[in-house]
């Protein structure tokens, strides 16, 4: 939760809004999973995704006239976001070499009338051919998607203007980690409901047809397991 935002739902209507629009996350998760590399974790984004829904319940503010999805979906994104942006494990000094091998590039380009050879690059860089094919691979790899290609809203109103520091990835880390620490700790029946919902995407027959029981009891029991991983995540906050 943002320390500017002072909570203005009480705890039952706030968990309305999130077993309401749970959906919400899958969606936007199932989105953003179509336009990233297989090596991005589906759990990492659905994780951060429910964390922040979970904080967009308890500031939403319904006398401000704008709908609950409304409000929550460019958090959602964002917290989307910002978990693809600590994704990116480039080092400065990767991108430096980029940079200076994609001015290479455009030189050669220029000289030579076509696009250059991998040999013509390294031999123009004073580098070998397996360097400059190493740089290209840790930049493809670590490039996830413009930020900007799967939303219409403004990346400003999404996330801060500026790159995470270390301190932020490392407590972004430890979120997460406290929150699949919480989900590992539900009973199995709950645990089951929550990684189907929010992991595995199953639908609320699936799911009620392998426990044996109704559509409206995987309701309830998603209902209870998210307020038992509000327990425990604000019992870690309390001990940190």
């Amino acid at each position: 939760m943002d320390a500017h935002e002072e909570p203005t739902v009480g705890a039952s209507d706030a968990e309305e809004l999130i077993t309401g629009h749970l959906c919400l996350v899958g969606r936007l998760v199932r989105e953003t999973m179509g336009r990233v590399p297989s090596h991005v974790s589906r759990d990492d984004l659905t994780s951060a995704g429910l964390a922040a829904l979970v904080a967009a319940a308890h500031t939403f503010d319904a006398t401000r006239g704008v709908t609950f999805r409304r409000y929550a979906a460019p958090r959602v994104r964002g917290a989307l976001l910002d978990e693809l942006r600590s994704a990116d494990w480039a080092t400065r000094t990767v991108r430096r070499r980029a940079r200076e091998l994609a001015a290479t590039r455009a030189r050669l380009l220029v000289v030579l009338g076509r696009t250059p050879s991998l040999a013509e690059v390294a031999g123009a860089a004073g580098l070998s051919e397996a360097e400059v094919a190493a740089n290209d691979d840790d930049v493809a790899r670590a490039r996830i998607l413009p930020l900007e290609s799967w939303t219409t809203t403004s990346l400003d109103d999404l996330v801060a203007d500026r790159a995470p520091s270390p301190e932020d990835l490392l407590e972004h880390g430890e979120r997460l980690a406290g929150l699949r620490e919480a989900i590992d700790a539900l009973p199995a029946r709950l645990r089951t409901v929550v990684e189907g919902t929010f992991l595995a995407e199953r639908s609320t027959a699936d799911l009620a047809a392998e426990l044996g029981v109704t559509g409206s009891r995987i309701s309830q029991l998603r209902a209870l397991a998210l307020r038992l991983l509000r327990q425990r995540l604000r019992a870690r906050c309390a001990e940190v």
